[in-house]
């Protein structure tokens, strides 16, 4: 057995090890919590070449945690999504995707069909960044009471792990030791392209159980509350 190998069978015993918080612990004082849902929208879970059932998998959880949370007394509704210019250089490195006013932007209906849609907070974005152009860091600014964030969507390895760490390095920076970044491995996804497929296509291969897996180890070992589930 080698080193590598001695990891990665820790790392998938310590996924499997994660721990459950218990939401009304985390959720004592609603009014210093925010939910920020990154890109479940309809172009990453049922239309368009970056839709993936893997993604659209976690979107009753997301939606069962909006539900709980906002009966909890939670009215900090975050929803950052891709919303593309026809020419976005982000387009090199993916296929042409989430164009601003598709259907593919459109948030998905789980969500936006919930009874206090009308209330989240929504902030386009032209790359897998949450924070950079779109308002968000504005918006925190203008919300200094919040302490705990939790953040879900897609994808673990690319705009959710962008997102967690830039509220757990802002806190970080501004000495707020009280600030919680939160995330539920069960409400958070990636993608899959095996390596044939990812050959046929001319593509790089994304194993999506190893990324998501690592990724959640990164965003832990960088002080984020990776959690199994919020129960």
């Amino acid at each position: 057995m080698n080193l590598e190998q001695s990891f990665l069978e820790w790392l998938s015993g310590w996924e499997a090890g994660l721990p459950e918080l218990e939401l009304e612990k985390v959720v004592a004082r609603p009014e210093q919590v925010a939910v920020l849902s990154v890109d479940l929208i309809k172009g990453f879970t049922t239309v368009g070449p970056l839709a993936s059932p893997r993604i659209a998998g976690v979107v009753p959880a997301v939606a069962r945690l909006f539900r709980r949370t906002y009966e909890l007394g939670v009215r900090h509704f975050v929803l950052t999504q891709d919303a593309h210019t026809p020419e976005a250089v982000e387009f090199s490195a993916y296929p042409p995707h989430c164009l601003a006013g598709s259907v593919e932007g459109e948030t998905v209906e789980e969500l936006s069909t919930l009874p206090f849609a009308e209330s989240f907070v929504v902030f386009p974005k032209n790359t897998t960044s949450s924070m950079l152009g779109t308002g968000l860091e504005a918006w925190l600014q203008a919300h200094p009471e919040l302490t705990t964030f939790i953040v879900v969507g897609d994808c673990t390895d690319i705009c959710v792990y962008q997102l967690a760490l830039d509220l757990r390095l802002r806190a970080n920076l501004a000495g707020r030791k009280e600030t919680r970044v939160i995330v539920p491995a069960d409400c958070v996804q990636t993608y899959d392209l095996p390596v044939r497929t990812a050959l046929e296509l001319g593509s790089m291969p994304h194993d999506g159980d190893l990324l998501h897996r690592i990724f959640l180890y990164h965003m832990a070992l960088n002080g984020v509350e990776v959690v199994a589930r919020l129960v």
